[in-house]
């Protein structure tokens, strides 16, 4: 309980399957935590962040630094600026040290599909699609993540986390996990078939008990009646989890609780249902340096009036709709015996600062038992195809279970009573990420989404493009979407074939808030050089392997000119870029960095920006926390002071690193203070998200 009390010390994460993620591992520890070292605060050092000695490669860190801290000196503030700053363009995640666990235990490979039930916020899910990129050579991966919440407003977070990571291969969708529908796909031999998810994780809502540490109003709202009132919810989700999971595959369960109830009690119950089917896997050597407790095989149960009850024989009559059966260790010490519930895994607080968690990864051997009983019936309901309404979806099944009649009233939907509590870092400014775009229409059950129209091969979006960017022939013209039936097509996006087969299947079944990445974007000018539509800097990396001309390759120090300049001229480019530049017609491009070998103090990854070649200039069409990304990986500093009253010695150092530009035909250069605020940028009249990475209406020079 002393340990409890404490505040909970920061976690930040570093993405891993991102090719820089080395070199921000290097920044951090050679950089930001050597100043950090040196720091004196009322006397007294800094203790500088440590890693997570069981998270892989170092890619987790933890520190006891407060805000308040933080805010006390200008080298924590530049500290606390670059976390800022890295989150936001998806290099860096703050999230709870225990909510990485569950992932980690999935041990997910890119081939995989995924399942993640209760997703919102979303960084559970971040890590997932981290590791379903494992290889960055492979634009598409085969398999996907398909992140579902029951809260329509709580989805959109969940697109803000999962865009910063710009995967083609994840799809938020909104449903009750309890009853998230079966979907459709085409298998190899052109029948349909149904989708069974190779991962699931079913991290479940709870009491939270374990969150007392961030979450100070715990100590006052818990009561033993939480756990009563979500026990038959985590049940019904868990259940229609493992009917979804492929056999074979991996599902974890998770509950940021300690309370018996809604932990062991669950699992017991779906192992006790599934008849063998299911089987408790041995984590314990998956994490090396994590510090867990057995699960227990033994507790008892409290109700608000400080009665206790060991066993479901005890129970007055009275209570039997408050308490069931399910939520009492079993009686026959054999087959409590044979669950081995000593392998579900506890992490308590005191053991290494963190919050309280529970997981236990279940793996299924063979179809759950309600499925070979009833394989006609289950048929005909998977093969219905009749439309059903918009708030009843085709494909929800129909009670899969023999749950008791106390389940049923088990809690209301997820995050109504008690709500999953937000982890660190997921918190976002309301009017932009916790809810819908202002465009939406309110409806019943959600707000009304735009369609996802997937193009076809013949399409005459496709022949300019093709021959502006000499696209390769296996090019997947047909994984491209649009977000509009009618009018200009005034953004592309991309999707795995995968994701492309569970959509165009499952139309009527699935309520899809957001999936792709953006590919391509409409501009106004660009007809006149061949091509409407100019790169996305957040798909470059997707299209890029398909690209074959309109590619510069730069070096570190021209990078620096075309991140911390508007428009500098070709001739501030060094000799080889400036030619190749010169052949090059006006439009869209890609700058290409690669690592030299000659200079090891440069980046030591690939690098690729999205561009405008103008009449006698160039420019780099990159976010703004993308520019100072790039930036710090070359050795620039981007620390801005906080009234805005002029730069700090490091941007100075910038300003006369890249000399002023010429102003004449109006290709007036921005100095880097002027660039990091956003000003003279030539953008404002674009709207929305188009001012940071460049908009429709370029002005070519």
């Amino acid at each position: 309980m002393a340990a409890m009390r404490e505040p909970l010390p920061a976690t930040i994460r570093i993405t891993g399957y991102k090719s820089h993620a080395k070199e921000i591992l290097h920044c951090l520890k050679n950089k930001y935590f050597k100043e950090i070292q040196e720091v004196e605060i009322d006397g007294q050092k800094i203790e500088a962040p440590q890693p997570l000695s069981w998270y892989p490669d170092e890619l987790a860190w933890h520190t006891n630094m407060s805000r308040k801290i933080l805010r006390k000196s200008p080298l924590l503030e530049k500290f606390h600026q670059f976390l800022v700053s890295e989150t936001e363009s998806g290099n860096i995640s703050r999230q709870e040290a225990v909510s990485m666990i569950p992932p980690l235990l999935m041990k997910i490979e890119p081939h995989h599909k995924i399942l993640d039930m209760c997703a919102a916020p979303g960084s559970k899910t971040a890590q997932l699609i981290e590791m379903l990129h494992s290889d960055m050579d492979v634009p598409f991966p085969e398999g996907f993540v398909i992140a579902n919440d029951v809260d329509n407003k709580r989805c959109y977070l969940l697109v803000h986390q999962a865009k910063r990571l710009n995967s083609p291969c994840i799809m938020v969708v909104n449903h009750d996990a309890s009853c998230i529908p079966r979907l459709q796909i085409d298998t190899e031999d052109g029948q349909k078939g149904t989708l069974f998810y190779d991962r699931i994780l079913c991290d479940v809502p709870c009491s939270g008990d374990g969150t007392m540490r961030k979450n100070i109003d715990v100590w006052k709202k818990w009561t033993t009646s939480n756990s009563l009132h979500l026990h038959g919810l985590q049940i019904r989700i868990a259940v229609r989890g493992v009917e979804q999971l492929a056999v074979g595959g991996r599902m974890v369960y998770s509950t940021c609780s300690l309370n018996p109830i809604e932990d062991e009690a669950v699992i017991a119950t779906l192992l006790e249902k599934s008849e063998g089917a299911l089987e408790l896997a041995d984590a314990s050597v998956d994490l090396p340096g994590l510090k867990w407790m057995p699960g227990v095989t033994k507790w008892k149960l409290m109700t608000k009036e400080g009665q206790w009850y060991k066993d479901w024989s005890e129970v007055p009559v009275n209570r039997h709709t408050q308490i069931r059966p399910t939520m009492f260790p079993p009686t026959d010490t054999e087959k409590l015996a044979n669950m081995k519930l000593e392998r579900c895994m506890r992490i308590l607080p005191h053991h290494q600062n963190t919050g309280g968690f529970f997981v236990a990864v279940l793996v299924k051997k063979a179809p759950m038992p309600w499925n070979r009983r009833f394989p006609k019936l289950r048929k005909e309901q998977s093969s219905s195809s009749v439309p059903q309404p918009e708030d009843s979806p085709v494909g929800t099944p129909l009670p899969e279970t023999p749950l008791e009649d106390g389940e049923r009233d088990g809690g209301k939907e997820a995050g109504e009573d008690s709500p999953k509590e937000p982890e660190a870092g997921d918190q976002a400014k309301e009017s932009n990420v916790c809810g819908p775009p202002p465009n939406k229409k309110m409806k019943r059950h959600g707000f009304k989404e735009d369609p996802f129209v997937f193009l076809t091969e013949d399409d005459p979006v496709f022949p300019p493009i093709e021959s502006f960017y000499d696209l390769s022939p296996d090019f997947p013209k047909i994984n491209v979407l649009t977000r509009t039936h009618e009018g200009k097509k005034r953004h592309l996006y991309m999707v795995s074939k995968e994701l492309r087969n569970v959509m165009l299947n499952n139309s009527e079944r699935m309520k899809v808030i957001n999936t792709g990445v953006k590919v391509w974007s409409r501009n106004s000018d660009g007809e006149e050089f061949g091509c409407a539509f100019r790169l996305a800097q957040e798909g470059i990396y997707t299209l890029f392997p398909y690209i074959r001309s309109r590619m510069i390759t730069v070096s570190v120090e021209d990078i620096k000119i075309l991140l911390t300049q508007e428009n500098p001229y070709l001739s501030k480019l060094e000799e080889d870029a400036h030619q190749q530049a010169k052949k090059m017609g006006m439009g869209s491009i890609v700058l290409k960095y690669r690592p030299d070998n000659s200079n090891p103090d440069g980046p030591q990854c690939p690098i690729e920006l999205c561009g405008w070649r103008g009449k006698t200039s160039i420019r780099a069409f990159v976010p703004r926390n993308e520019r100072f990304h790039y930036l710090r990986m070359l050795g620039v500093e981007v620390f801005r002071d906080k009234q805005g009253q002029g730069p700090r010695e490091e941007e100075k150092e910038v300003k006369e690193e890249v000399k002023e530009g010429e102003t004449e035909n109006g290709n007036k250069d921005v100095s880097p203070k002027q660039e990091l605020r956003g000003e003279n940028r030539g953008d404002e009249h674009l709207k929305g998200d188009e001012r940071e990475g460049g908009g429709e209406n370029l002005t070519s020079t």
